[in-house]
Parts: C-alpha cells; sequence; structure tokens
C-alpha cells in the first residue's frame, strides 16, 4: 500500500489553540452520577482523614513537582523552533546512544522496597528503532517530516561539546495536548507533488504527540537535570480522552443534528406501515373492502377502492362522502384499527404489506394528523443535547477510572513528596502512594516509575549510610532530581492511559521530552513488546517480521498471544491475546501504547477486526508495546482508468464465465476458477457476473491488486443495490469496497432496509472503525424511521451476548439510543423491564414442581399487574405497532414443552383492538428461528412481487437476550399433532385425517374451497421453502394448520440439512413434508387428481422464481455466518443451500429435480412413522379424561343454504354411444348444459353414497335385475330420473356432495394427452414431459404408463429415450427431461412419442419439430395407434 512518513505536527501550536478544533471539550463537566465503583472508598476515605488542614491550599486540579532553576541566563525555550542540519544531527547521535543503555523492567511493586535494577542489553525496548529506510525508490511512498521543535544549531553544538547535559523539561509551558488530527497539508506543496522517488526532508529534533517514549526519556534523564516546577491538571473531558470515541461521539452528534424535532417528515412520533414496490402481477384489477370509522359515528362507512389508489386519494373520497370538502387530505391520515400503524398518504393501498396478506375485511380509522398520538417523537430541546463519553460507557464497563479518586490519590502523593523533600524521610509513604496511583490506572506500572523509585531508595539508603557525607546539598539535589522523574513518569502514565483506554479526563499540559536519537523511517513491520503488567515475570522482546510496511494492506491486524510454559509439562498454554489495527485512522501507531488482553480462548481468527476485542477498554492484563517512533500514512493509490488495449473475448470465454458466476459466492470458487475469474476480471459485468465474485476472486491485498479492484468497482453498473450485500460480507475488509456497498444500499427505501437489519448488524463486525459509512447509515435510518429504530435497538441489545464485538454493539446501541430521544428511549426502557418480568416468571414457574406450577404462574402474574400500574401503557417488543396496558389473567397459561415456554395475553391499549398472545421462550436460542423466519419472509416477498400468493403465515419472532424470546401466537391454530390424536391412536397413519378436519370446521361450501385453496397455496409455499433451507426435525407437532386453511411451519431449531439422528438413523428422511394425507385433501380423496398437477405446477413454479434469487439469498446467510449460531457455521452450511437451489440448472432441470422431491416425500412411509411416535409420546403424557373427551363425529357433508344443481332429467342416449345417457342439467341460476353418463357410472356414484352415507337412508337404485324383459330402456329412463329426483330433492348432505363432485356436471374433454415442453438451444434438443391426461388401458383401468421417445429419422436404437413409469394412474405427473445432443437443426426431424404401460400400447403422436412452438408448455393429443 501507499503510506508516508508521519510524525508530530505543529508541536509548537499552543494548547489553547489547539483545544480550539476540539468540538466536544468542556472543563469541569460534573462526574456521572452512575460512576461505578472502583473499590477504591477506603482508599478516599484513609486519605480524608490523613491529610493534614494545609491541603486546602493547594489547587484541587494541581500536582506538585519540586522546581529547578533555570537552564541559563540565556537558554533557549523549547518553544523556539530551529532547525538541525541532518549532517549535524546525525554526527551528534552517537555520542547520545550510550544513555540507551536500559535495565531489566521489574513490573510489580514488593511489599516494601522494590528490586533493585538489573543490567539488561543495550537495546531500547521503549525506543524507536534505528536504522535506514529501504526501498527509498518505491514510487509508492513520500515521506513526511514536520519541522520540530528544536534547540538552535550554535547553542546544540555547544550543549553537545559539555559532558553535562542539562535538558529544560518545559512543565509550565503550553504544550499541544494529545491526539489532535494530524493535517496531511503539513508539507510544502512542492514537496508533496514529487513522484517516482522518495521524499526525504531533513528530520529535526521533536516533540513526540500523543505517545510514550520511554526509550528517548533516559536519553535526557540520565544526565543531571534541574529540577524545575509543573503544574499537572487533569481536565474532565466529556467526549473521552480516546480520540478514536471522542470522534464517535462528534460523528453521532453530528447525524443527530441533521434530523430537527420541528421536521415532521424524520420526527412524526408514527409508526408507519411498512411499503414495498407495488406488485401489479398481483393486484392488477384488484379492489379492497375496507371499512372505515370516524370519531363522530357510531357505524364504519364501506368503501372498495383499487389497489393501485393512493392513500390520500381514499381519504378525500371519504372527505367527501362525509360532506367535507373543506377538510383536506393532507391533515388526515389512516390507522389500522387495534393498533398504532399507520397508512402512508402517498403510497398505494396494495403497496402496504398489510394489504398483501389481508384479503378479508380491513378496518381503518380516519384520524387528523394533529390529533393522532406522535408520543414517540423527539423534542425540540434534545436538539441541543451532547453525546459524552458516560453515556457511552455507563452500562458497558465496570472498571472505569474516576478522574475524583485519581485527584484524590494525587493529592495525597503531592502531600508526602512535599514531606520528602522536606526532611528525606519517609520514601515508604511514596511507593505506597505511587503503587495506588499504578493500581488506579489498570494496574500499569512503566519502567520508568520503577526505576524512580528504585533510585530514590538508593539515594535515601546510602544518605543513611553517610554515603554524601561530602556535600549536603548533593542528596538534596539528587532527591529533586529522582522525584522529578518520578512525578513526570507519572504525568507521563496518566497519559499513556487517558490516549489509550477510555477516560473522561486528560491531563492538560503534557510534559514532553526530547531526543537526539534519528529513530530512521523502518521498512519493515518492527515494533517493541514491552510489557504484560500483571504478570508476575518480566518479558521484553522486540519484534520484527520480514514484511515491508508498504507491502501491508490498510486494513491490517495485528494479534498478539501471551502464552504460559507449565511447569510439569512443558506446554504452551494461552492466557491472554489481543488484537489491533495497525494503521487506524490510516496512520501507523506511534510510540508506546498501552492494550488491553483477554482472557477469552482462542481468538476468532476467521473474523479479526478491529471491534473483535476492545484494546481500549481496561482489562485485568495490560499488553505495553512501543511502536517506532516515526510510522507511515497510508496514501490512496492511483489506479489506471487506461484499459483501451482490451481485445473482444471469445464467446467461449463469455459463456464460461457465466457459468462460473452462478457460484453466487466467492467463498464456493475454487482457487482455479477464482484464478480464470480474475485474469478475465475486465470483461466481467453485471451481465455475466456479479461485483462480489470478480472482487473475491482477487489474489490477494496488494497495492496493485487492491489498485485494480478499485478500477473495477468504480467502473462497475450495479443491477440493484441489493447486489451490493455480497460486498459488506467479512471477504471483504477493505474499507474503499465496504462505502460503496453502502453508497448502494442507501438506495433502498427504510421499509426495504428492515428487512435486512439482522445482517447488516452482523456486518459492522467487519467495518474498520464505528464512523464507517455502514454504521452512519444505521443511525441516519433509525432517526427517519422508529420501525427501524425499534428493531435495531433490539437485534443490537441482542447481539451484545455475543462472544466478541461486545463493546462494539454496546457503543452502537448507545448512539443508537442517543439520536432516539427520550420518549423512544423511555419506551425502551419498559420493553426491557417487562422482558426482565417475563423471565423472572419463567424461572419461577420452571423451579416449581409440576403440580404446583399453575399456581406459581398465577402468583407471579401480579408482577405484571403492578408493571402495568406503574406505567400504564407498554409496546410489544414484537411488533412496536402494538400497545398493551394489562394482562388477561385466564388466559395466561404454560406449555408442558421441555423449556416450558409461557402463554402471556395482553389487554390491547387500543379500545379498538383485540387482546395479544404471545409466546415467552426461556431456554432456547431463538436466533436461528429470526434468521429462518427473516429468509422466508424475503421469499414470499420475492413472490408477492411476482404475482404469486402462496397464503404464508409467516409468525414474528424475537431474540431478547441470551437463550430468550418472544414469539407470536397466531389465532385459530392447532398442531397437526392435534388433530391427528383426535382421529385416534393411528390417526397419523390414516389418509382422510387433514379433509376431515377441514370438513368440521367449513360447513358451508364456499368456505370449504377457499380452506382448500388456502391449504393448496400455503403447503406449496412451506414445502420450497422448507427444502432449499434444509429444515429438520419436521414432526406433527412442527407443523400448524387454521381452520380457513393456512398450513405452516414452526420451531426452526434445526435447519440445513443438521437432521436429529436415532441410533445414527436421521429421523428426518424426506426432503421436506408432504404427505398422503395432504395429497388426499388436495385431491379431494382421489376425486380430483389433476389437482396433483397443479400443485406440482405451482411448486415448481414458486422454487424457480425463488432461484432467481440465489445470490441474495446465499448473501443474506453468508453474513450471518460469524453470528455464532449452531447449525451457520461454514462454507459447508452454504453449500447446502446452493445444492438445494441449484443456480446452474435451467428452469426445466429445475422442475424435473423438485417433482422428484414432491414424489420421494410423498412416498416416505418414515415421515408418518415419525408422526405416529410423535402422536404416541404426547397422548401418553395426556391423561386418559382429556385424550378421550374430544373426538372427531363421523365426518360430515358440506351443508350449503343454496343448491348448485335444481334437477337432471334423462333426454335419451347419447349419439355418440347407445351406453350412454344424454343428461340435461338445470342449475340454480336457470342456466342448463348437457353432461353424458353410463349406468355403470349411475351405479358407481351409487356405492360411493351408502359408503360415505352409512347413517343415512338413500334412494333406492333402479339395478338392472329390477329390469322387465320387455320395454327395458323406458324402464330405466324413468328409474333413473326417479332416483336423480329423489337425490337432489333429499338430504343436503347427499345433494351438495353430489354438486361437489361436479358428477352431473359436465366433463372436460376426456380425451388422452400428454404435456411438453420442447426446447432447442446450441445444437441440443431437450424435451421435459410434465403431465398426461385422460390414459387408460384397453379394459378402462389405470395404466402404468411410461413414454418413450424417437427421433427420426435416425435408427430407433440410437435415438430412443424413456421415462420412468409412474404405477397404475390416468393423469399422471412426470417432470422429466429428455435429451438429444448433436440435433444440427429441427427442419426434418420428426420425434415419434410412445405411451406405453409395460408392453402395452397406450398412444402415440409424431410430432414434427419444425412447426413446434419452442420453450412454451403445450398439451398434445394422443392417438391411438403409430404412425
Amino acid at each position: 500500500m501507499a503510506y508516508s512518513w508521519q510524525t508530530d505536527p505543529n508541536p509548537n501550536e499552543s494548547h489553547e489553540k489547539q483545544y480550539e478544533h476540539q468540538e466536544f471539550l468542556v472543563v469541569n463537566q460534573p462526574h456521572s452520577s452512575s460512576q461505578v465503583s472502583l473499590g477504591f472508598d477506603q482508599i478516599v476515605d484513609e486519605i480524608s482523614g490523613k491529610i493534614p488542614h494545609y491541603e486546602s491550599e493547594i489547587d484541587e486540579n494541581n500536582f506538585f513537582v519540586p522546581t529547578a532553576p533555570k537552564w541559563d541566563s540565556t537558554g533557549h525555550s523549547l518553544n523556539e523552533a530551529h532547525q538541525i542540519s541532518l549532517n549535524e544531527f546525525t554526527s551528534k547521535s552517537r555520542e547520545l546512544s550510550w544513555h540507551q543503555v536500559r535495565k531489566a523492567p521489574a513490573i510489580g511493586f514488593s511489599p516494601s522496597v522494590l528490586p533493585k535494577p538489573q543490567n539488561m542489553n543495550k537495546e531500547c525496548s521503549w525506543g524507536s528503532p534505528i536504522g535506514k529506510h529501504h526501498g527509498a525508490d518505491d514510487s509508492r511512498f513520500s515521506i513526511l517530516a514536520p519541522s520540530f521543535t528544536s534547540l538552535d544549531k550554535i547553542n546544540l553544538e555547544k550543549e553537545l561539546e559539555n559532558e553535562n547535559y542539562n535538558y529544560h523539561i518545559g512543565f509550565e509551558s503550553s504544550i499541544p495536548p494529545t491526539n489532535s488530527s494530524f493535517s496531511s497539508d503539513f508539507m510544502p506543496k512542492e514537496e508533496n507533488k514529487r513522484s517516482g522517488h522518495v521524499n526525504i526532508v531533513e528530520p529535526s529534533l521533536m516533540l513526540l504527540k500523543g505517545s510514550l517514549q520511554p526509550g528517548m526519556w533516559e536519553s535526557t534523564w540520565q544526565k543531571n537535570i534541574e529540577s524545575i516546577g509543573c503544574s499537572i491538571q487533569l481536565v474532565e473531558v466529556p467526549q473521552s480522552s480516546n480520540t478514536s470515541l471522542a470522534s464517535f461521539c462528534n460523528k453521532v452528534k453530528k447525524i443527530r443534528e441533521r434530523y430537527h424535532a420541528a421536521d415532521v417528515n424524520f420526527n412524526s412520533g408514527k409508526i408507519w406501515s411498512t411499503t414495498t414496490a407495488f406488485p401489479y402481477q398481483l393486484f392488477s384489477k384488484t379492489k379492497f373492502n375496507i371499512h372505515i370509522f370516524i370519531d363522530n359515528s357510531t357505524q364504519p362507512l364501506h368503501f372498495m377502492p383499487c389497489a393501485n389508489d393512493l392513500v390520500k386519494d381514499l381519504i378525500a373520497e371519504i372527505l367527501h362522502f362525509c360532506t367535507n370538502d373543506q377538510l383536506l387530505p393532507k391533515d388526515h391520515i389512516l390507522s389500522v384499527c387495534g393498533s398504532e400503524e399507520f397508512l402512508q398518504n402517498d403510497h398505494c393501498l396494495g403497496s402496504h404489506k398489510m394489504f398483501q396478506k389481508d384479503k378479508s375485511v380491513i378496518q381503518l380509522h380516519l384520524q387528523k394528523s394533529r390529533e393522532a398520538p406522535g408520543k414517540l417523537s423527539r423534542k425540540h430541546e434534545e436538539d441541543h443535547s451532547q453525546f459524552y463519553l458516560n453515556q457511552l460507557l455507563e452500562f458497558m464497563h465496570i472498571w472505569k477510572v474516576s478522574r475524583q479518586c485519581l485527584l484524590t490519590l494525587i493529592r495525597k502523593y503531592d502531600f508526602h513528596l512535599k514531606y520528602l523533600l522536606k526532611t528525606q524521610e519517609n520514601v515508604d509513604n511514596i511507593i505506597e502512594e505511587v503503587k495506588k496511583i499504578c493500581s488506579v490506572l489498570g494496574c500499569v506500572e512503566t519502567k520508568q516509575i520503577t526505576d524512580a523509585v528504585n533510585e530514590l531508595s538508593l539515594i535515601l539508603q546510602r544518605k543513611a549510610e553517610n554515603f554524601y557525607q561530602s556535600s549536603e546539598t548533593s542528596a538534596k539535589g539528587l532527591i529533586e532530581k529522582v522525584t522529578t522523574e518520578l512525578s513526570t513518569s507519572i504525568y507521563q502514565l496518566i497519559n499513556v492511559y487517558c490516549n489509550s483506554f477510555y477516560a473522561d479526563f486528560q491531563p492538560v499540559n503534557v510534559p514532553r521530552c526530547i531526543s537526539y536519537l534519528n529513530p530512521g523511517l523502518p521498512s519493515h513491520l518492527s515494533f517493541t513488546v514491552y510489557a504484560a503488567h500483571n504478570i508476575p515475570e518480566t518479558w521484553v522482546h522486540r519484534i520484527n517480521f520480514p514484511l515491508e510496511i508498504k507491502s501491508l494492506p490498510r486494513e491490517s491486524m495485528l494479534t498478539v498471544k501471551l502464552f504460559g510454559i507449565a511447569c510439569a509439562t512443558n506446554n504452551a498454554n494461552l492466557l491472554a491475546w489481543t488484537c489491533l489495527p495497525l494503521f487506524p485512522k490510516e496512520k501507523s501507531i506511534l510510540g508506546s501504547m498501552l492494550f488491553s488482553m483477554t482472557l477469552q480462548s482462542e481468538p476468532p481468527i476467521e473474523m479479526i477486526a478491529p471491534g473483535v476485542w476492545d484494546v481500549s477498554q481496561p482489562s485485568p492484563v495490560t499488553l505495553q508495546i512501543d511502536f517506532p517512533a516515526t510510522g507511515w500514512e497510508y496514501m490512496k493509490p492511483d489506479s489506471e482508468e487506461n484499459r483501451s488495449n482490451l481485445e473482444e473475448p471469445l464467446k467461449e470465454c463469455i459463456k464460461h464465465i457465466a457459468r462460473l458466476s452462478q457460484k453466487q459466492t466467492p467463498l464456493l470458487l475454487s482457487e482455479e476458477k477464482k484464478r480464470y475469474l480474475w485474469f478475465y476480471r475486465f470483461y466481467c459485468n453485471n451481465e455475466n457476473c456479479s461485483l462480489p465474485l470478480v472482487l473475491g476472486s482477487a489474489p490477494g491485498w496488494d497495492e496493485r491488486t487492491v489498485s485494480e479492484m478499485h478500477t473495477i468497482l468504480r467502473r462497475w453498473t450495479f443491477s440493484q443495490p441489493l447486489e451490493a450485500l455480497g460486498l459488506l460480507t467479512s471477504s471483504f475488509p477493505d474499507q474503499e469496497i465496504r462505502k460503496v456497498a453502502v453508497q448502494q444500499l442507501d438506495n433502498l427505501l427504510n421499509d426495504e432496509l428492515l428487512e435486512y437489519l439482522p445482517q447488516l448488524v452482523q456486518a459492522v463486525k467487519f467495518e474498520w472503525n464505528l464512523e464507517s459509512p455502514l454504521v452512519q447509515l444505521l443511525l441516519h435510518r433509525s432517526l427517519q424511521s422508529i420501525q427501524v429504530a425499534h428493531r435495531l435497538y433490539w437485534l443490537l441489545k441482542n447481539a451484545e451476548n455475543e462472544a466478541y464485538f461486545k463493546s462494539w454493539y454496546q457503543k452502537l446501541l448507545a448512539a443508537l439510543q442517543f439520536c432516539a430521544g427520550k420518549a423512544l428511549n423511555d419506551e425502551f426502557s419498559k420493553e426491557q423491564k417487562l422482558i426482565k418480568i417475563l423471565g423472572d416468571i419463567g424461572e419461577k414457574v420452571k423451579s416449581a414442581s409440576d403440580h404446583q406450577r399453575q399456581e406459581a404462574l398465577k402468583k407471579e402474574i401480579s408482577r405484571l399487574e403492578e408493571f402495568f400500574q406503574d406505567v400504564n401503557t407498554c409496546h410489544l417488543p414484537l411488533n412496536p405497532a402494538l400497545c398493551i396496558k394489562g394482562i388477561d389473567h385466564d388466559a395466561c397459561s404454560y406449555f408442558t414443552s421441555n423449556a416450558l415456554p409461557l402463554k402471556i395475553t395482553f389487554i390491547n391499549a387500543n379500545p379498538m383492538g383485540k387482546n395479544i398472545s404471545i409466546i415467552f421462550k426461556a431456554g432456547d436460542d431463538l436466533r436461528q428461528d429470526m434468521l429462518v423466519l427473516q429468509i422466508i419472509q424475503v421469499m414470499d416477498n420475492i413472490w408477492l412481487q411476482e404475482g404469486l400468493d402462496m397464503q404464508m403465515i409467516i409468525y414474528r419472532c424475537l431474540s431478547t437476550g441470551k437463550d430468550q424470546g418472544l414469539v407470536q401466537m397466531v389465532p385459530d391454530a392447532v398442531t397437526l399433532a392435534k388433530i391427528h390424536r383426535h382421529s385416534g391412536l393411528i390417526g397419523p397413519l390414516k389418509e382422510n385425517t387433514i379433509k376431515k378436519w377441514f370438513s368440521q370446521h367449513n360447513h358451508l361450501k364456499a368456505n370449504y374451497e377457499k380452506a382448500l385453496r388456502n391449504f393448496f397455496y400455503s403447503c406449496a409455499g412451506w414445502c420450497v421453502v422448507t427444502f432449499i433451507l434444509g429444515v429438520c426435525d419436521r414432526h406433527n407437532d412442527n407443523i400448524m394448520l387454521t381452520k380457513s386453511g393456512h398450513m405452516f411451519h414452526i420451531d426452526f431449531g434445526k435447519f440445513l440439512g443438521h437432521a436429529q439422528t436415532f441410533g445414527g438413523i436421521k429421523r428426518d428422511r424426506a426432503p421436506f413434508i408432504f404427505t398422503s394425507e395432504m395429497d388426499y385433501f388436495i385431491t379431494e380423496g382421489g376425486k380430483n387428481p389433476q389437482h396433483f398437477q397443479d400443485f406440482v405446477e405451482l411448486c415448481c413454479r414458486a422454487y424457480n422464481i425463488i432461484r432467481k434469487h440465489s445470490q441474495l439469498l446465499l448473501n443474506l446467510l453468508e453474513m450471518m455466518l460469524y453470528a455464532g449460531l449452531p447449525e451457520l457455521s461454514g462454507i459447508q452450511d452454504l453449500k447446502y443451500v446452493y445444492n438445494n437451489l441449484r443456480p446452474q440448472d435451467t428452469d426445466l432441470e429445475a422442475t424435473s429435480h423438485f417433482t422428484k422431491k414432491i414424489k420421494e416425500s410423498l412416498e416416505c412411509f418414515p415421515v408418518k412413522l415419525n408422526n405416529l411416535i410423535h402422536t404416541l409420546a404426547q397422548m401418553s403424557a395426556i391423561s386418559p379424561a382429556k385424550s378421550t373427551s374430544q373426538t372427531f363425529p363421523q365426518e360430515s357433508c358440506l351443508l350449503s343454504t343454496t343448491r348448485s344443481i335444481e334437477r337432471a332429467t334423462i333426454l335419451g342416449f347419447s349419439k355418440k354411444s347407445s351406453n350412454l345417457y344424454l343428461i340435461q342439467v338445470t342449475h340454480s341460476n336457470n342456466e342448463t348444459s348437457l353432461t353424458e353418463k353410463s349406468f355403470e357410472q349411475f351405479s358407481k356414484l351409487h356405492s360411493q353414497l351408502q359408503k360415505q352415507f352409512a347413517s343415512l337412508t338413500l334412494p333406492e337404485f333402479p339395478h338392472w335385475w329390477h329390469l322387465p324383459f320387455t320395454n327395458s330402456d323406458h324402464r330405466r329412463f324413468r328409474d333413473l330420473n326417479h332416483y336423480m329426483e329423489q337425490i337432489l330433492n333429499g338430504s343436503h348432505e347427499v345433494t351438495n356432495n353430489v354438486s361437489s363432485t361436479c358428477y352431473l356436471l359436465k366433463f372436460p374433454d376426456k380425451k388422452p394427452k400428454v404435456q411438453l415442453v420442447i426446447s432447442y438451444k446450441d445444437v441440443k434438443l431437450t424435451i421435459l414431459v410434465k403431465h398426461m391426461k385422460n390414459i387408460h388401458l384397453p379394459d378402462g383401468s389405470a395404466p402404468s404408463a411410461h413414454v418413450e421417445f424417437y427421433l427420426l429419422p435416425y435408427p430407433s436404437e440410437v435415438r430412443r429415450r424413456k421415462t420412468k413409469s409412474v404405477p397404475k394412474c390416468t393423469d399422471p405427473t412426470y417432470n422429466e427431461i429428455v435429451v438429444y445432443d448433436e440435433v444440427t437443426e429441427l427442419q426434418g426431424h420428426v420425434l415419434m412419442l410412445i405411451v406405453k404401460s409395460k408392453t402395452v400400447f397406450v398412444g402415440a403422436i409424431n410430432i414434427r419439430l419444425c412447426s413446434v412452438p419452442l420453450d412454451e408448455e403445450k398439451w398434445y393429443p394422443l392417438g391411438n395407434s403409430i404412425i
């Protein structure tokens, strides 16, 4: 990558001027009331009792250091800037090198006196490496060096000639604060413009900014330093002493300031109903049935608006109807009755998701905008509120340094220091105070502090031994010198602590130190691991990686692990680890820094990112690393846009790129395929490939490759914003790529973005900092939509429980709450309290014995009553549009499953709404359920946009914490297991169980047909989604039915094919759940076999629609790989879904594949066996009284108030055949139709009625033995007419059964047919055999038919193809593909199709291929002979 050399800019800039650049600095802010106790209360109390009275004379923010005389009468201040030539600098630096001799840092004080220093090697572990810059000819680098503070050249030479150097430590001067931003404009423009060579600017003596340079301290302190006076002040910094955190607070504040409380567009305080793009195919001519309630009217108004009508147009129509034309529609809004959800006036009715799913009568309430509750809006006074550190950390860290506590310790240290300077006694008191100060500052003790304390003890020890007898003033001068060093070291520790960790204070005047060493510019990554504080033994080691800094990506992370060697086994065990970005803020780290270490197990190597562990959060073990004093600054590399020399790619190459693009995600590409795709990267575009695939195939992250990636990124045209989701996965750490991805996602509407929030929250893990575009996007959208803010809040609350990235999510959550305002935060607090109470109730119920659980539940429910008495109302975490105000005691209970979930029924706060029932589960991880339901919702949205309503019921689910959450209860839904139990012991093995249950609950024909239709679509939809996602653990307790016919699945603890096993055998043997009893209901007991064909067609259509969006589904799953879900953790899980989606297949191939899965599921007997086992297990758990109290009566037939057939009369024999009677049917609307029936068909109808209505007395059927020998035809006409009259005028049950079976209606064409789709592409002829109708053997029985194909005029043995046979079916379904390769043309070819049942001929047809409509479904009639 490109970097420039950086050091401290503008060191001469005054402290006050520097602070003008800091927007948030507020001095002496009161300390937060939520301050966490650090355990120093006893120390503070002790100090308060022992410090003398004259302590009050000392300023509470002042830290005393002994005074010293001035340097000389004409001494030069460090604030005077003078240049030193490079030659003079380097020539003199050798004379100072001997000062770099180091002593072993003894970390940790002994109980009495600190250990004596030991000799170490001469290399400076704190200092910067001395070396030359390599690779100076590399055009990617320019070395920047500011004009440093220094002594003038002449005086410097004079001082260097003297053996004893006196350095002025300018504590009293105004020195710039730490961590001010680095100016890229610091260098002269003419130097910045140079290219092709490294610009080496002569370095000068410098004051390092925001970093501790112990090596440099020693170069000055080892000489005779005359003490001077200093005043150390700790100023309160509410926005944090840590620059990254302060910058984040500043960014959040600026985002908030863009949304004023007076802006009603973004601060209405209302929860708007979610919308989508208008589904034209679904609502082409649809009208909605709407009831409008108005405040001053008791009766609702009825309207039938079109789906594409705007909401504001409906409001205008309502006002006009109410003769209120003077009222403006813009002043009114419509809310959904029973909730606080409002329709969006500028959107179509059909764009609202609630209209897309609810086809019943919709009830709305017309309100005035100013009167509608906007209680969640932000207030005007909140526009100017500040976002400070304490707001961010009040619930984050228990280890937080108090400024007041530190000042108290400093005052006591100051007191003992004065006493020591006065008496030269009681050094132990000084040591104890230093211990306490170090303990408060993260238990960090630098070597400078240790050395100063050791030297101080040694001086006093020698004084006691009369070592300084010759000079009394010498001992005092040494003590003053060493105490100055000690105070300065403590001050520097405070500064490093504030720079490294989160603190709400920082030193005002940071003492600076100078060095005559030229640190050079290291070309390799190099730093010193100085010490791991709080570890008994010292650990100092210089690390030098054989990696050139210029070759490292901007997003490089450094991971440091601390191992311990077990004495017994001599094995290395991981003790702690930390990780940090090498180039935060696009600059390398300078000087010494402290990093906290985590004691967690192995770091997650696959997701190492800056947020994985918060190194700025104090922890028990602290790592001190000394980086070089000079560093690199990232400079964005230039890229070449000129690609004019590209040759036209071969067609075969383009085809291969398109084939590779079917992999959808780079994780599924092999290394060879990645190399191929990258080689042809400039031939890729949005028509033949996807951008994540192209960029994901890059060979590395070196500068040239990244430059090429950025070139592709700039010229790429996105087909849709969601394509950019793939660029936010862990595969793309590059900030520029992620920035472009967020720019694309910014084109999504709030309601669209709402669908993908779980993935975006996970993507935050791989951002480089919390000021990233993605974080800004989330905060912006939360300010624009309460729906987004509410869902984001609970996602972040749940993410706090993750093992890693916890600190980042806590900061983002604090930022969200700052943006949300007080009203919404109050709601969050109430919801959080509600969840806490529900969790406590669940624990009490679990801990109670079986017979006491219901009593325990009743007792604990009272806590919820108290809660509602305190808060009045509370929004439901599952759905912010629902507001609740109390509990329905009688409706609350618990379920007997292992987790003992609670069923809680709340009273709706809206008087027009019904009670709301939810399930609270504790002990189950609901995050996986949330993900599965989210993916299913995405699939349903895709279907709706394609005009396909699969009647999916997708209930809400919310994980509210670790292994707990809420689940929406669907009204009037029962498990399939309960239906099976009501059908007796072998209910799961019966074919008609489901059909009986729907017949019982839908007596009217219209209701029954609606239930059948809903089941037909919902069953197909759930077959597709559970197959794609590999949902396992499917049994009759996890499938639910509603009386209106909707089927849906629950409990998604097992998915992606992770099936449960029993004795090594998978319990889930079928691809999905589609049983014979479901087929029995769909085909109405086999009476309508074509319904099964329609079901297969619907499933395959829905499957192929989803397959077109494979990339979106795989991206959504890939972004959740590191969410900690138990069954989504690796590439193999993505590959499972990829294999089920089969994006590489054509629609014909996919149709054939899914049809096989339907047949496989239908024939899977272990599914029924599994249902039987579950039913028996549940029946054994239910008391006999309960299990036998409810049984199904004999199947009831459909009762209708009107009859569809009034009468039927036989007119005579059919002209086609003398065996068929011609019957005239008169319908209830007086229309007539003709149909034909044989006597055998009448007899068969009578037999069916006898079986179905055994308890009813049916009319006597005129069998053949009742006929006389003469005039039998006339007698049969009369008897059959009399029989039909009795049937149609008799029992309603029998009459409607005859009508529902369409027995007397005109039957469709009974000619045998075959349905084919013929496709021809690239000399390949493909035939999809779909279905056949009305095929029979010569004796009229059902054949076991297969299809044979012959492509003429080729020899039959070469061109013969054959399908599988379908056993004993007159309307078989195949969906099998037959392929002929190397068919150069269709002209002159004939496809001969023959249908056989084993060896018996059934039908045939010859198809001239040149006249066939290609790629279309077509029914072909079958002849009765081969031509």
